[in-house]
């Protein structure tokens, strides 16, 4: 009688060294667009926003004690308070990196929030986390993240070149929906039927696909879908701008308050590590118990100085990212070793022009096929809390939790401008107040409770 082995490697576990730069370089791919995105949008330099990305990782995986499996990437959480304070009339006469040393001092605020609740979380003890984000919390807030970025997804999967003529934009936007289904297709297929090591690469073999067939589908109708001068520049290194934090009130009133919002993201975030890499724990035999769960205050003060770190230089705020962890899920690599290694080839990368242009290279309508996996693998898994926690769906309370916050995160994120809830004369982002709300609905349904309808 023959057993499969099981392949997989836990966070304490490390690769071999070709194996894991392949693996880095995967993890790579899925931070890559949601990071740069974040940058394009709220006018933070690209490079600069890249050398972060892995500085603070590192500074994240070092503060954690290498324990915990996550890459810090830029939040779109945060997108339209640095927006508010980059376009802000106050600050119409200032230079660019002035503005983005006033938002600086906002984001390392932001940042000391979440160290706090950090510390406030590691006192207070599970029983409290689990009355406060409960699962149906969080599982709740990792669906509307996935699914709140579906228009994204699909968004890119339709995405052409730049200055094409009308008369090529129809056949330009058809042949962009055949890379992306070929993508998506080839993604699914090498994530399910590829065996042994191999089965640990399906996005990075993935995009290899897409990207050759971007490359025929160009070269018989002339689109260009791969471009490899995306920055034009005629020296090989170019280091990235660093910029340094200006202290102002008004970063610190428009930026500071969203990391509140974002601490049921972290949770639903480690949660899911934690019910993976258990899972994998088990399969492979092994006796260890990686206890993930009650490291919620530790992650939260990991992301804190992850803030603090990025700010620092002149990069966004940002938080530990669900496509990374979706692409955890499907290779079953929670190796952080691995972490490590991205992290520092993203820093290499951001220094040299070649490099990143290789990366710019990769067509839109590619990262929209590997996108539409990822984000509904995101999502998916916030009903694998759910199901792990075994929330009771027969419960008037779980469902008017679960209602309210699905209806709030993706009605204001599709519904309004940039996923801001125009109320009572200002804005809420959509994801936050859907968090906050669903938690204090939860702890007002919760009074008088004596059994939990959550079963242990």
């Amino acid at each position: 009688m023959t057993t499969n082995k099981v392949i997989g490697y836990l966070p304490d576990e490390r690769p071999p060294f070709f194996e894991l730069i392949l693996f880095a370089l995967q993890q790579i791919v899925v931070m890559f667009p949601a990071t740069v995105l974040v940058a394009l949008i709220t006018g933070f330099h690209v490079s600069t926003t890249i050398f972060a990305s892995g500085l603070a990782t590192l500074g994240f995986i070092l503060v954690t004690g290498k324990k915990i499996p996550l890459y810090y990437g830029s939040s779109f959480s945060y997108i339209a308070a640095i927006a508010s304070i980059m376009s802000a009339e106050a600050y119409a006469n200032y230079t660019l990196n002035e503005k983005i040393s006033i938002a600086q001092f906002g984001i390392i605020m932001s940042g000391l929030v979440s160290i706090v609740a950090g510390i406030i979380i590691n006192k207070s003890g599970k029983k409290v986390i689990d009355k406060v984000l409960p699962p149906t919390v969080t599982g709740s807030i990792a669906i509307i993240i996935g699914l709140s970025l579906s228009a994204n997804a699909l968004g890119n999967a339709s995405a052409i070149p730049q200055n094409i003529s009308e008369v090529s934009q129809e056949v330009a936007t058809n042949c962009a929906w055949i890379i992306a289904i070929i993508t998506l297709l080839a993604t699914i297929l090498y994530s399910v039927y590829l065996k042994g090591k191999l089965s640990q690469l399906p996005i990075l073999f993935g995009l290899f696909t897409g990207y050759i067939a971007a490359l025929i589908i160009g070269a018989i109708t002339g689109i260009p879908f791969v471009n490899f001068n995306t920055i034009e520049s005629s020296s090989i290194i170019s280091l990235p701008i660093f910029t340094f934090p200006k202290p102002s009130w008004a970063a610190v009133v428009a930026i500071m308050p969203i990391a509140i919002a974002t601490v049921p993201e972290s949770t639903a975030h480690i949660y899911q590590l934690d019910i993976y890499v258990n899972d994998l724990a088990k399969k492979k035999g092994s006796k260890k118990k990686y206890d993930l769960e009650n490291k919620l205050g530790l992650n939260l003060i990991g992301d804190g100085i992850g803030d603090i770190i990025s700010a620092l230089i002149g990069g966004p705020a940002g938080t530990n990212y669900g496509e990374n962890i979706s692409a955890m899920a499907i290779s079953k690599n929670f190796s952080v070793p691995v972490l490590i290694a991205a992290s520092i080839i993203t820093m290499i990368i951001s220094c040299f022009t070649p490099l990143i242009n290789i990366v710019y290279s990769i067509p839109t309508a590619v990262i929209g096929g590997l996108s539409i996996y990822l984000f509904g693998v995101i999502a998916a898994q916030g009903i694998t809390i759910m199901m792990d926690k075994q929330v009771d769906m027969f419960s008037s309370k779980n469902l008017a939790v679960i209602a309210v916050i699905l209806i709030i995160g993706l009605g204001g994120s599709f519904n309004f401008e940039g996923g801001m809830i125009p109320m009572f004369g200002t804005q809420f982002p959509a994801l936050a107040t859907a968090a906050v709300v669903g938690i204090l609905l939860n702890l007002l349904l919760s009074i008088g409770e004596k059994e939990s309808s959550v079963i242990e």
